[in-house]
């Protein structure tokens, strides 16, 4: 593990474990200008892990979903610090906190830490995936059949045109769900689900589980089966994802 991995581990736990306080304790919730929530968690988090990079990295920029940038610099930390904010003021405990470090706009470490499980899973670029520090990987099943397949916002779905693939695609698995936000990537990175699709996301929702899912062995694509984190992506097992892509083909 290298130094800079170490650091962002104690960084994203110490920034994820001071939502704990706001869970589940009637924490008061704000609207953003795009209307998604916010709240005090989401922002106190983000601060402690900045004032960290700062202490540790003085000179790096940093990508924050409530801060914003500090620089247009590729080379940065990426944070979010509440991915899952609707399931966290809905004392869901699906929620994570993701940091990632990025060299010219590829992760090549991230974290998605999840404190209310007190469960994380971290990768560095070229090393593997890890599971609460033992390698995990992505499941071995060949086809949609059989699999288990989650999904983002059902009325995101909708709107971006993936609902009726995504309903043909229930037809052929085991199951759909809707384990929405880092949960899902997370579950595909550890081998319990077979995919997991999302119609649109922000950079910070994806750099981090982009990487986990790769360095466990799977595939991070967007919808034309580019690599790397988009604002629309598929994260499989590798194995069902050019079906996936197939069947998601407009």
């Amino acid at each position: 593990m290298s130094p800079r991995l170490e650091f962002a581990l104690n960084a994203a736990i110490k920034g994820g474990k001071s939502t704990l306080a706001h869970f589940n304790a009637g924490t008061a919730v704000e609207l953003k200008h795009d209307m998604t929530p916010v709240t005090v968690a989401d922002k106190g988090a983000e601060r402690i892990i900045r004032e960290e990079i700062a202490k540790a990295y003085p000179n790096d920029a940093i990508l924050g979903e409530e801060e914003g940038e500090t620089s247009s610099e590729r080379t940065r930390w990426v944070i979010d610090p509440i991915d899952g904010t609707k399931s966290f003021i809905c004392g869901v405990p699906l929620f994570s906190t993701l940091l990632s470090y990025e060299i010219d706009g590829e992760p090549v470490l991230a974290i998605a830490y999840f404190p209310a499980l007190n469960e994380i899973v971290y990768a560095e670029k070229g090393q593997g995936a890890f599971w609460n520090g033992t390698p995990c990987h992505v499941s071995k099943k060949e086809k949609l059949e059989g699999a288990v397949v989650s999904c983002g916002s059902h009325a995101s779905m909708v709107k971006y045109g993936r609902m009726e693939p995504f309903i043909e695609i229930a037809k052929r698995t085991l199951a759909t769900r809707t384990w929405c936000d880092a949960y899902g990537h997370f579950l595909v990175a550890t081998g319990r689900i077979e995919a997991m699709v999302e119609p649109i996301v922000n950079h910070w929702d994806v750099s981090s589980v982009s990487l986990i899912v790769a360095e466990a062995g799977g595939r991070f694509t967007n919808y034309e089966g580019v690599p790397g984190p988009h604002n629309h992506v598929i994260s499989s097992n590798g194995l069902v994802h050019d079906e996936l892509l197939e069947a998601f083909r407009i």
